[in-house]
């Protein structure tokens, strides 16, 4: 921790500025990215047009959707862009409050949780939107022209790749949940069967209603939450070893003190036999 505590206004203009900082990075990403917001959105729109009939493109209901929802992509994607940015600016605003062996956990923590976000996305992209779109391409009508809304898919894309960019973040909540001692591995391998449920559940109300979105997104959650079962001793074995290290101005001379310390305080029978003596004196005192 530092030396020098600052004020609660202090902490505020410090909060300002990152908030501030954040803002800007942001803005500068969206400025540089929504002159191509068309080209972005046909991108995104890839796994849904791959799955229409031939000649059949996605169409705007609303007259300002074709300049809004590309807008709100441009701001969004900058927002996921900046997002290694944003985590630094909270490290450094939260790094002078820790201990420096909460600094060396919380750091790779920090960049894994990113690089699992960005993964996570990717999964959706790439793996999770064909089959979707070609599940639902496939059980509808036939007197049925799949022609879907360009803020309606927006939307639905938005919601799905969070879903999958959070829900790739098991790993370091398991991780966190087992080094601050909320919980054990032993137990969360004994509640397993619940865990498996839960990433079922959770699946359901992230994703679109159909048991292959939600499987897709269970199976991964299940699978990662068992990875952070394998990887969160080693935090703790490593919290433990830098928290055991002794302070480095300690000294025997101190360590000798505190532990004789320790040998001259008295056990609680001896406090409870001097306290009913005093009691007895006083009592004594009372009658005289």
């Amino acid at each position: 921790m530092t030396n020098k505590e600052m004020t609660f206004v202090q902490h505020l203009v410090e909060l300002r500025n990152i908030l501030l900082h954040s803002i800007i990075a942001i803005l500068i990403i969206f400025i540089g990215i929504f002159p191509f917001a068309n080209e972005i959105y046909s991108f995104i729109a890839a796994p849904i047009i791959n799955v229409l009939p031939e000649n059949t493109n996605i169409i705007a209901i609303n007259v300002i959707s074709p300049f809004l929802t590309p807008l709100k992509m441009s701001l969004i994607i900058a927002v996921y862009v900046a997002m290694p940015y944003l985590l630094y600016q909270i490290w450094s605003f939260v790094a002078p409050a820790l201990y420096k062996h909460e600094k060396q956990m919380i750091l790779p923590l920090v960049v894994s949780s990113t690089i699992l976000f960005y993964t996570g996305l990717l999964f959706s992209f790439y793996i999770v939107f064909p089959v979707i779109f070609g599940f639902l391409s496939s059980v509808a009508p036939n007197i049925v022209d799949l022609t879907p809304d360009i803020q309606y898919y927006l939307d639905f894309v938005l919601k799905v790749s969070f879903a999958f960019g959070v829900a790739f973040e098991v790993p370091i909540a398991t991780i966190l949940l087992i080094m601050f001692g909320i919980t054990t591995v032993d137990k969360l391998k004994s509640n397993r069967p619940y865990a498996i449920i839960g990433a079922f559940i959770l699946g359901m109300l992230l994703t679109p209603p159909d048991i292959i979105s939600q499987t897709l997104i269970a199976i991964p959650m299940w699978l990662l939450f068992e990875t952070g079962l394998i990887f969160a001793p080693l935090f703790k074995q490593n919290k433990q070893k830098i928290s055991d290290k002794p302070p480095p101005n300690s000294s025997k001379k101190f360590s000798k003190k505190e532990e004789n310390s320790d040998n001259n305080d008295w056990n609680d029978n001896e406090m409870e036999a001097e306290m009913k003596k005093i009691d007895t004196e006083m009592k004594k005192l009372d009658k005289e």
